[in-house]
């Protein structure tokens, strides 16, 4: 449906009040802006579903033809390190090949994809044409215990680096873990954050316990991002989400929060019933002795989910959360981290694949934002802080 505005108020004179079409112009400014999206699980999906994305394809958040559609400028691929490679061994190893899918992607469609490893490489992406694909390393177990893999990883164009994930590991404990081992950041992690600022590389507090992401505001010379976050304010005592306190501190020395567009982030019944239902799948399971990913278990999900429908979310739910960080911090300290392909069924209704971001501008022009300030929530924000954080590392080097 196509949503008509009229802007002006009634008054005498031979001009009438001047209509808006709001798709249209969302559209335009979706392609016109830099749109910088911090958290795309490309990588991880292709690993267990090979597909071609520079074609269309029917499964999936991201592909080409889509990306173009949404005006999407640069994606960072999430380098996702799952926490069991923590206990098995073989972290670095597994980055390392999802590094190598993502630029097997850019070297195999050159006119649809090129790699992406610096704030003026994102600004000069052939927009409209070219794909830009960042690098960012969700898990910083990819690392082990060798602070010399950070070079490692820079050299090969990752630009951030989430310290954790589900499980602590040698850098810090995660929101996640019940179980807090360091208290914070561990000894080793202070030098992973003296290290990372050294090199330039950004910082990313999504997935950290409260503490830790404290000890990293302490121990950084250079602002932080949060890549894939959303506030708690909307979800409380979830502390995956961002307390009002923590979304001021990371704001403080420049910070940006980029908020996930996943349900569960967003609303706080979504997220309860999405966890009472996960825990009821997996008891049902139990019972009758199937697996997760076994045709019987896939079912078993299916039925429980289709008898038990979580709550609808939508796109005005992100822009609640846009706003929630614009009035604690203002306009520079807030951006989209969607967690495409990562948070599976839970997206918002207007917000299913790359190709919706209009659909999230059009509901920032609803609530007034203005074209600089909706500029700034789609990458101005987050280009502004990746620059801060390499000047950062040249004038500490």
């Amino acid at each position: 449906m196509t949503f008509i505005a009229v802007l002006g108020f009634a008054c005498a004179g031979p001009h009438p009040p001047e209509v808006v079409d709001l798709d249209a112009r969302a559209a335009e400014l979706a392609h016109r802006f830099l749109i910088v999206d911090t958290h795309i699980d490309l990588p991880f999906r292709l690993t267990e579903r090979p597909e071609d994305v520079s074609r269309a394809t029917a499964a999936g958040d991201f592909d080409y033809p889509r990306a173009i559609r949404g005006g999407l400028d640069v994606a960072f691929m999430s380098i996702y390190v799952p926490a069991s490679y923590q206990d098995e061994g073989g972290a670095r190893k597994f980055a390392d090949q999802l590094i190598d899918g993502v630029e097997s992607l850019a070297r195999e469609h050159p006119g649809k994809f090129v790699l992406v490893s610096s704030p003026d490489g994102a600004r000069n992406v052939e927009r409209g044409t070219v794909i830009g694909l960042a690098l960012g390393i969700e898990n910083g177990a990819a690392i082990e215990n060798d602070l010399g893999l950070l070079r490692h990883f820079h050299e090969r164009g990752v630009r951030y680096i989430t310290l954790a994930h589900s499980k602590n590991n040698l850098i810090c404990d995660s929101s996640y873990d019940e179980e807090r081992r360091w208290d914070g950041l561990s000894p080793f992690g202070v030098e992973v954050v003296q290290e990372m600022n050294r090199l330039g590389l950004m910082i990313d507090v999504s997935h950290l316990s409260d503490r830790a992401f404290q000890d990293v505001i302490e121990h950084s010379r250079a602002p932080v991002i949060a890549s894939h976050s959303s506030c708690r304010h909307f979800t409380p005592d979830w502390e995956r989400n961002m307390s009002d306190e923590m979304i001021r501190t990371l704001a403080g020395p420049g910070g940006v929060i980029q908020i996930n567009f996943g349900s569960s982030f967003l609303d706080d019944e979504y997220r309860r019933r999405s966890e009472e239902s996960r825990k009821a799948i997996l008891r049902l399971m139990e019972q009758a002795g199937v697996g997760r990913d076994s045709e019987e278990g896939r079912k078993i999900r299916d039925e429980h989910r289709s008898a038990n429908p979580n709550p609808v979310t939508d796109v005005t739910r992100v822009v609640d959360h846009i706003d929630h960080v614009v009035g604690l911090v203002g306009i520079d300290h807030v951006g989209l981290g969607s967690d495409f392909d990562g948070v599976g069924e839970s997206l918002p209704d207007g917000l299913k694949s790359v190709a919706d971001y209009p659909n999230l501008i059009r509901e920032l022009l609803v609530r007034g934002y203005s074209e600089s300030q909706i500029e700034k929530i789609c990458g101005g924000n987050l280009l502004r802080v990746w620059s801060e954080i390499e000047r950062a590392a040249r004038v500490g080097r």
